[in-house]
């Protein structure tokens, strides 16, 4: 395993409880470091035969060039811009707990973040309302407090970006109802930032900002929904809220994601495979289509003569 190399901490813990349970030396191998000195060295080795990766895009571009040479099997969970939709007929207090928990779950810092919250116009300020007190009254601080309900972003390159598409996103004339400053003197804290009034086409609807930023869209009917809902290159997730299971199952039918959340958001089952389409990753992780990347399978084939 290598972990990215802000977080290597729990992976080696992880590795070191392995070895307290009595797994043998060996099978489970950490490898810190920065992608040049351990994913590469990996990535490129001819005894490695398949590299699961989690992480960027772009990241995973660089790695299916350097697995070329080597033809390895390569699984990616990568990035997204998931569409989370709320229509008026949905129990509005449980939508807005969802799409809390579902975008600033992990400070933001989620890949399947439903980040584009597109709700119908008949339901948008009421919703808009209940999400702007949960984040007005969302405690920051420190991660070791139990109180506390965010922390930190994981270091300042990361606090660098989403600030920068903070002030990319006021540029552009996005409604900024919560947050959109720094928490603080000191440490990398970001509050709860809510962008409202936002447009298909603007940066903060397209890109992955990875952070405690949640944009939110109004739309009309089903048919629009759609469209709007793909128009990215990811693929990874997708909320539906509704009391009409017809209409949930229609829109689950026709986005392009790996996983559909209808009236629930962030719920996951060992027994689920988990995965994107497009740019969010090839393959699946968990349950027994998790397995499959990971099996040669041989045919033997016998003369009964």
């Amino acid at each position: 395993m290598k972990p990215a190399e802000q977080t290597p901490l729990t992976c080696l813990r992880m590795a070191r409880l392995a070895q307290k349970a009595g797994i043998p030396d060996g099978v489970i191998n950490v490898v810190p470091g920065y992608g040049p000195t351990a994913g590469a060295a990996i990535v490129k080795h001819p005894g490695v035969d398949k590299v699961a990766f989690t992480g960027e895009y772009k990241t995973a571009q660089i790695i299916m060039r350097d697995a070329a040479s080597t033809l390895k099997r390569l699984t990616f969970e990568l990035g997204g811009k998931s569409p989370n939709i709320v229509f008026a007929d949905a129990d509005l207090d449980a939508a807005a707990i969802g799409s809390h928990i579902g975008l600033y779950l992990n400070q933001g810092q989620c890949c399947c973040a439903g980040s584009r919250l597109f709700v119908e116009e008949k339901a948008h300020d009421k919703l808009l309302d209940k999400l702007a007190a949960m984040n007005n009254s969302r405690k920051l601080g420190d991660p070791m407090d139990p109180e506390t309900e965010q922390g930190p972003q994981v270091d300042k390159a990361q606090f660098d970006k989403i600030m920068h598409y903070i002030d990319v996103g006021k540029n552009e004339g996005a409604k900024c109802v919560t947050g959109g400053a720094r928490h603080g003197e000191r440490g990398y804290f970001i509050e709860p930032t809510i962008f409202d009034n936002v447009h298909d086409d603007m940066k903060i609807a397209q890109e992955e900002i990875f952070g405690p930023v949640l944009t939110v869209l109004k739309f009309k009917d089903l048919n629009e929904i759609i469209d709007r809902a793909n128009s990215t290159f990811y693929g990874l997730a997708a909320g539906v809220w509704t009391r009409d299971i017809g209409k949930a199952h229609t829109l689950a039918a026709k986005i392009k994601a790996g996983t559909i959340w209808i009236n629930c958001y962030d719920a996951f089952d060992a027994a689920a495979p988990f995965g994107g389409f497009k740019m969010s990753g090839m393959g699946r992780e968990l349950g027994e289509k998790g397995l499959d990347a990971y099996t040669e399978y041989k045919t033997v084939m016998v003369s009964m003569q």
